[in-house]
């Protein structure tokens, strides 16, 4: 099918549905150095500059693919919902559909959306969608169920005006993979040198979600704790890797500090092999079977995986069972990479981060406190 990408990005989404077999057909982006990406990967597709000044959607679109900005919507932006003054965006979304439909809609966003004003901004989505005839599944997935070594969850929006979107997004499951509980100082711990206080997002080898930056615009890569007993970070063709996309694929990025906007691009995007297996389902739908589904508690929270097939915020949304993870994948990790050849964290970072961390009231693991400051001494 024919794919138009809204707020495309680095062509997450697009790259995915390409894998899968699709071919895109418009690409929409106002983030100059995000286009720079755009117009190396996808030479002769239309680019379009900005969606507030898109008029329509190609005639010949069979999917809109968009993973809109998320600034308003996760634990580690502003928390201004979905009215917020980058978020309120996804109506641009609605009203390019009031003009031409497609048969297909896809959104990507944060996890946090689904808690933050009781779940305002997930409402405002699929109410948005009923009211124009879409059915609608949704389902938090975790970027680690595909092999990548990073603990990233996402929630994915499939609708559609004829097919079954619970064929797309729900008929996969895989039984919960084990990952390890504790953190094995044997193995890598990546963790967020921007925080220590609040949180700290420890991962057994493998990064905590990657970020488009601090709450100060500070490039924040997580930072991991070797076996060494050396404190890195990841190059940038490491991050474009954990999401999934071919090393140097935003290299075209030239002038000014192309890291910092290349690293900002990569914390936003989309992870490539979820985005894949979205588009194979959507050539080859599999079969759902909710026959253990249960009516949504209009006045509890909302569930990580539901549905309504009958277009009508009035009538029956489902909360589905199934677990984070649609397929099993050799699970990534992060001592498969090169980590002796990552950048040392800098000795400001580092001392910032044990401070706060000793002065906070987390709890940490035995010994990795000691063996952060083992690198100051």
């Amino acid at each position: 099918m024919r794919v138009a990408g809204l707020f495309a990005g680095v062509g997450g989404f697009e790259l995915g549905f390409k894998r899968a077999g699709h071919s895109t057909v418009l690409l929409c982006e106002n983030d100059e150095h995000a286009m720079q990406v755009l117009r190396r990967r996808w030479p002769d597709v239309r680019l379009h500059e900005d969606a507030e000044t898109l008029d329509d959607l190609p005639e010949d679109a069979e999917i809109l693919a968009a993973g809109f900005p998320c600034q308003n919507l996760s634990m580690a932006g502003d928390k201004q919902g979905i009215q917020g003054e980058k978020s309120t965006i996804v109506d641009r979304l609605f009203e390019l559909l009031d003009r031409r439909p497609v048969r297909w809609v896809v959104i990507e966003n944060v996890y946090f959306m689904l808690h933050l004003r009781r779940g305002s901004a997930i409402r405002h989505i699929l109410g948005n969608l009923e009211t124009r005839g879409y059915r609608w599944a949704y389902r938090v997935v975790e970027s680690r169920a595909f092999g990548l070594a990073q603990r990233r969850r996402r929630v994915f929006v499939v609708a559609s005006e004829s097919g079954d979107p619970r064929d797309v997004l729900l008929a996969d499951d895989a039984d919960a993979p084990k990952w390890p509980r504790g953190i094995d100082m044997a193995r890598p711990v990546g963790f967020y040198w921007t925080e220590g206080r609040t949180g700290h997002g420890l991962t057994a080898d493998a990064i905590p979600p990657l970020k488009a930056g601090s709450a100060l615009a500070i490039r924040c890569p997580p930072a991991v704790l070797l076996p060494s007993g050396r404190v890195v970070t990841p190059t940038i063709e490491a991050v474009e890797r954990l999401q999934g996309f071919p090393r140097g694929w935003t290299a075209v990025l030239r002038g000014k500090k192309p890291r910092r906007h290349r690293w900002r691009l990569l914390g936003n995007a989309v992870s490539v092999p979820v985005a894949e297996w979205i588009g194979q389902r959507l050539t080859e739908p599999g079969s759902y079977d909710g026959g253990g589904d249960a009516p949504i508690d209009p006045d509890g929270s909302w569930p990580n995986a539901a549905w309504n097939m009958n277009c009508r915020p009035d009538t029956r949304r489902a909360a589905v069972g199934v677990t984070e993870h649609p397929v099993r994948r050799p699970r990534g990790r992060i001592s498969a990479f090169a980590t002796e050849r990552w950048p040392d964290l800098s000795e400001r970072a580092l001392r910032g981060f044990t401070t706060r961390a000793r002065e906070g009231n987390l709890k940490y693991p035995a010994g990795f406190l000691d063996a952060l400051e083992a690198n100051l001494r």
